[in-house]
């Protein structure tokens, strides 16, 4: 039987393993294309990203700098420098509540890739702040510790992911299209009949995929940062995967999730988890004072937006 052909284009999607999670990629072009090629290089851009920067592989460039002696320095990919750069200056813009030197903490409450069980004592609690303890050569590729870090970019690195993949598709030619690993996305133009890509926001219940709202994406990314995603049973309480890098605990401000639109999803990743952990009056407040558009939901489904009206 012969394939049916029409000049009109359909939808498309293409997906893949990455991070623990999947990345998908959906447009609009010719039904009878196979895209191999499309989809070889949104893997291979993504496992870039995870081979640089993941805490679970023991090879990565990010791991290499986390196991290295105090003070060497260490050479990184471009690209790593690039996305720790990011996370300072959000940290340092933020207040101190986005840092990548949590990981120490993140792995005391039990969570990341050397989780451990219990509840931490003072001492295992502590961590390193990035921005104080971190030293960057960015002309020169390298960084070095001034005392011990564990750096962890599980807050800033699959945004980035994300952004690597709109790169892909620009490179490709393709006018109009949406990106996205789990949550975090980034969309490019409109869709043929002329409307906006439609995503879910979702409702910030623990074990639930619940619909709360939708929102409408054209040239901007997306991402959302809660406590309800990832959270564990310690001494009796539910604690949240997201750190007050401030207080050495986890989370527990009254915010259920916090959803960023930026120019890009590396920002929108980060942010997300900045304002979320600043709370509703800092949050808000820090957002509107940088015109900076946040949906926040309490522990009551309040949503409050500073969208520009």
């Amino acid at each position: 039987m012969s394939k049916m052909y029409t000049d009109a284009p359909v939808k498309l999607a293409l997906s893949g393993p990455t991070m623990g999670a999947r990345w998908s990629a959906v447009f609009y072009g010719d039904p009878l294309g196979w895209h191999d090629d499309l989809r070889l290089a949104l893997q291979a851009a993504v496992d870039q990203v995870d081979r640089q920067m993941s805490t679970y592989r023991r090879d990565s460039d990010l791991n290499r700098l986390n196991v290295a002696p105090v003070g060497a320095w260490v050479d990184l990919p471009a690209e790593t420098i690039a996305v720790i750069e990011a996370a300072l200056a959000i940290g340092e813009a933020s207040g101190g509540a986005f840092d990548v030197g949590v990981g120490e903490l993140v792995a005391a409450w039990g969570f990341g890739a050397d989780a451990r069980e219990g509840v931490p004592d003072g001492k295992s609690a502590l961590h390193s702040v990035a921005l104080k303890n971190l030293e960057l050569d960015a002309a020169g590729r390298r960084a070095r510790k001034r005392t011990p870090l564990r750096l962890d970019l599980s807050g800033i690195a699959k945004g980035y992911g994300v952004d690597r993949l709109g790169e892909v598709m620009d490179r490709f030619g393709i006018a109009a299209w949406l990106v996205g690993i789990d949550g975090e996305m980034r969309a490019r133009g409109r869709k043929p009949d002329g409307s906006a890509w439609a995503i879910g926001h979702e409702r910030p219940v623990i074990g639930e995929r619940e619909l709360m709202g939708v929102l409408e994406l054209e040239d901007v990314a997306v991402a959302t940062s809660g406590g309800y995603r990832h959270c564990r049973e310690v001494a009796g309480r539910t604690v949240s995967h997201t750190m007050d890098p401030r207080s050495g605990q986890p989370l527990d401000n009254g915010i259920a999730a916090v959803t960023v639109l930026a120019d890009n999803c590396m920002a929108a990743d980060a942010w997300a988890t900045a304002l979320l952990v600043r709370g509703l009056d800092e949050g808000v407040a820090l957002a509107r004072r940088l015109g900076m558009s946040a949906l926040f939901v309490d522990g009551q489904d309040r949503v409050i937006s500073t969208f520009a009206t």
